[in-house]
């Protein structure tokens, strides 16, 4: 009786079971999106919020920016690193650090009392935190290939363009409801959360810890150098008139030096620290392409419009989030169509149609006067907020979707990089065209409110006549007053100047979309590999 029990074999794996495994899967998968939306969502909910922490910590205008600027410079170092790191120590480790650190610093940031100890403490939580990103993009085409990737697409894409754009409006809320404090106290329980429950359901692979006796420090020292140099150059250029400053020009030196190295570490290490040989293929290439100008249309437009509507029409920043939260509705919407979408027409298409919607709304914008209110910027929002899902989600699928496994950590590093250069190089160069166009309009219309037009003689008289009532110097009242006007109107149309060009880009993504080839999905089955 027992020999021939013994002889039965073990019941396969249920359905049942299989069933449990991927519920567990997408479970803890969501945990890990949710980690990379608090990540994404820190890079812009400091900056409707900047006056109020300058205030608190009593810094001054030189250095606040750096509460931005120093987690932007050590996120776009970590990014690609992480792809390294993700192997040698595994997702489920690698995760549950970035998570765990970020909400310790997040923590930190909150108990700052200086400006010196808040720029340190935003510097690790950008670094630290930065390793969630490409984790999550990773992981999603490493464990749901084919037609799963018609849920989990739509989920990260929506995450990774909602996220920036909706957070200057959580920081404008945050701040006035309660104090900046709860700009990083607000990560904490979410952090706890996701931290935890990586740690305990995450299972996708194994570390691989032969890779610490690799680790090429002269090309991880030369790439941090490279972009953060790099980033730094970006960020601070404009304000600093590009290469006439000093620190600008030093910073460019050390990026250029840094790339010089890491790159020449990147093609003769014998394993370098960052791996580039994802760009000999063709799709990821242009993919990562298009997920640079996406970061131009997705960053540069989340920071042009409040720029306009605090500049032109004085508004606060709990106003410009209520006038510009239809870009984040229209992403809800659209996300489950472009999912059901990029499951039957190809992608290509859908790229096309989401930069085309790009170059719409720009074009349209590109009319916008003093007076635009919410009515005015309805339509320009709306064809923003589908073209960037219509467009990520494809692009997601192009670079990173046809990938084999074992390539997708590196790959999904690189792939985000090229996203947040784009952001960093649209920033920079739509504040270098404000600043040039705007001193060229400022410079023109002084010319057409001079004395001898008989249009600006006839405003100043009006401002005269309503500043009489006053009883101040009515006549140099007005003259400041008419000064206003004309700077607000020389902004508006530098603002102008920056939709045409935004629009000549967008157009040009359209005309190479039809190049590229149509994917081929790579087949087999959800496992993460090593």
């Amino acid at each position: 009786m027992s020999a021939a029990s013994s002889a039965i074999p073990l019941p396969a794996p249920t359905a049942s079971a299989d069933a449990a495994r991927d519920r567990r899967r997408m479970f803890a998968f969501v945990c890990m999106v949710f980690g990379m939306f608090m990540a994404i969502l820190d890079i812009q909910v400091v900056s409707a919020s900047l006056s109020q922490i300058q205030a608190g910590l009593s810094a001054s205008s030189d250095e606040i920016p750096w509460v931005q600027t120093s987690y932007l410079i050590a996120e776009v170092i970590m990014i690609p690193l992480s792809g390294f790191l993700s192997r040698l120590l595994s997702t489920r480790y690698m995760f549950a650090i970035a998570a765990g650190g970020f909400t310790l610093m997040s923590f930190m940031c909150a108990q700052a009392t200086s400006i010196e100890g808040m720029i340190v403490w935003r510097a690790l939580q950008g670094f630290i935190g930065g390793g969630m990103i490409p984790t999550v993009f990773a992981s999603a085409f490493a464990l749901f290939p084919g037609r799963k990737q018609a849920v989990v697409g739509p989920m990260i894409g929506l995450v990774a363009s909602l996220a920036p754009t909706i957070g200057p409006t959580v920081g404008g809320y945050l701040t006035d409801l309660l104090s900046w404090h709860w700009l990083f106290l607000i990560n904490i329980v979410p952090g706890i959360f996701v931290t935890l429950s990586t740690w305990l359901l995450v299972d996708f692979d194994e570390p691989d810890w032969s890779l610490l006796d690799k680790i090429d420090w002269s090309g991880l020292i030369s790439m941090a150098a490279f972009l953060g140099g790099l980033e730094y150059v970006l960020e601070e250029g404009p304000s600093k008139d590009w290469f006439d400053s000093t620190a600008i020009s030093a910073g460019a030196v050390v990026s250029a030096v840094g790339a010089i190295v890491f790159f020449w570490r990147a093609f003769t290490a014998k394993t370098p620290i960052v791996d580039l040989s994802a760009f000999k293929d063709r799709n990821f290439a242009t993919g990562s392409l298009f997920s640079f100008v996406l970061g131009i249309g997705l960053y540069g437009l989340t920071y042009v419009y409040p720029v306009f509507l605090a500049g032109a029409r004085g508004y606060s920043s709990l106003q410009i989030g209520e006038t510009l939260f239809i870009s984040g509705l229209c992403m809800f919407v659209t996300a489950p169509i472009v999912g059901r979408l990029s499951s039957v027409v190809d992608p290509r298409v859908l790229i096309a149609i989401g930069f085309a919607s790009f170059a719409a709304g720009t074009y349209v914008a590109s009319g916008i006067t003093a007076d635009w209110d919410f009515d005015n910027l309805l339509i320009p929002q709306v064809l923003r907020g589908f073209g960037l899902m219509m467009a990520m989600v494809p692009i997601s699928n192009v670079a990173l979707g046809t990938l084999p496994p074992q390539r997708l950590k590196n790959a999904s590093g690189l792939y985000n990089l090229t996203r947040n250069l784009g952001g960093a190089v649209g920033l920079a160069l739509i504040n270098t065209i404000i600043d040039k166009r705007e001193d060229l309009h400022l410079a023109r219309l002084h010319e057409a409110v001079s004395w001898g037009h008989n249009a600006a003689e006839e405003t100043l008289a009006s401002l005269t006549a309503a500043m009489a009532k006053f009883g101040s110097d009515a006549s140099l009242a007005a003259t400041k007053q008419l000064a206003a006007i004309v700077r607000k109107q020389a902004l508006v149309m530098s603002i102008a100047d920056v939709f045409y060009v935004l629009t000549i880009v967008f157009l040009a993504l359209v005309l190479i979309a039809p190049l590229m080839r149509r994917p081929v999905p790579r087949g087999g089955g959800g496992g993460g590999g090593h």
